[in-house]
Parts: structure tokens; C-alpha cells; sequence
């Protein structure tokens, strides 16, 4: 029974950490040739959820720290090998608990008794899904030569720790595999 028990704990916490989890993806422009590129500039993109001052100010610290780490230096100057930039966008999603709402349960055996049937309720919380993406632009050309998306990673409802935490976990996802392989 103990083992059992053991189980369904674990099975529980893991699927609690999938749906928890940041989904971070990117896609890159093959022929770029990203071993050239050794400094950046911020530029601004138009986002779908502006945000305030002191978050831009956040996520910028974030990705310039994501960036020496991955030997690029920022400059001012209008010759930065890349010019990046970021956009936020916001979805909250609603998540069902037990059978999810309208599911219908049939008749059956409660622990109060006998169960006509009907719909669930269930319970039900909203998820908030804040994606920051990360686009970075060949200055040479303006074309847009590498961007990644991670998602659950700006939620202003969380606590101010909680969402540096989870900013910073997001930009360390997105830099692991950049600069992407070289073309052969």
C-alpha cells in the first residue's frame, strides 16, 4: 500500500512540474553566420502587453547578463554587430480540475450515496501565460536572424521574487542553446 502511495505522489508531482514548467523554443536563421557576432544593441519592438518601466528595466538586466554569458557586449554605438530587442505578450488560460466543467458524470455511487448523473463542475483557476521573446536582427540587413520564445515567464501577479526568479530561469533556458550549431 506504502508503495502505492509512493507512486501516485510521484506521478502527481511530475505532472504538476510539466504543466509548471516554462516552454521555451527557438528558431534561427541557418546561413547566419553567428560566430561574427560579438557585440549588441537594445532596440525597441512594439509589444502586444506593454509593461511598465521598472519590468523593462528587469528584463533587460536579465538578458544582458544571458548575453556576456555568452560573450556578447553591449554597446551604444550604432555599429553593434546585432541589434536586439523583446516583446511580451500575455494569455491566461482557464484550467479544470476534476472532469473539467460541463463534462457529464453519469449516474453512479457517492460516498453521501446514490448519484443521478449531471454535469461536473469541477473546479476551475486561471493560469496566466506571460511569453517574453527575444528577437535578434542583423543590423546589416534588418533581417531577423534569431528569435526564442519562452512562455510562463512574466506574471505580474506573482511576488516580486517569484518573478525575477522565474524571469531569470526563462533567459538561462533561452541562451542554453545559443549561438545555435554552425551550418555545414
Amino acid at each position: 500500500m506504502r508503495k502505492f502511495s509512493l507512486f501516485w505522489i510521484t506521478l502527481l508531482l511530475l505532472t504538476a512540474d510539466a504543466v509548471l514548467c516554462q516552454d521555451v523554443r527557438y528558431n534561427f536563421d541557418n546561413t547566419a553566420d553567428f560566430s561574427k557576432f560579438k557585440t549588441y544593441k537594445w532596440i525597441t519592438l512594439k509589444s502586444e502587453a506593454p509593461i511598465d518601466k521598472l519590468t523593462d528595466e528587469e528584463i533587460k538586466a536579465a538578458l544582458d547578463a544571458g548575453l556576456v554569458r555568452k560573450g556578447l557586449n553591449k554597446v551604444d554605438s550604432d555599429n553593434a554587430d546585432l541589434l536586439v530587442g523583446y516583446q511580451t505578450t500575455e494569455h491566461i488560460s482557464e484550467q479544470f480540475g476534476s472532469f473539467g466543467a460541463g463534462w457529464s458524470t453519469g449516474p453512479g455511487w457517492t460516498a453521501t450515496g446514490w448519484y443521478g448523473g449531471g454535469t461536473a463542475s469541477g473546479t476551475s483557476s486561471l493560469i496566466y501565460k506571460g511569453e517574453l521573446a527575444i528577437d535578434m536582427y542583423d543590423p546589416a540587413n534588418h533581417n531577423l536572424i534569431w528569435r526564442g520564445v519562452a512562455s510562463k515567464s512574466l506574471d505580474p501577479k506573482a511576488p516580486a521574487e517569484k518573478r525575477q526568479k522565474n524571469l531569470e530561469k526563462a533567459v538561462s533556458k533561452l541562451m542554453k542553446d545559443y549561438p545555435p550549431p554552425a551550418s555545414k
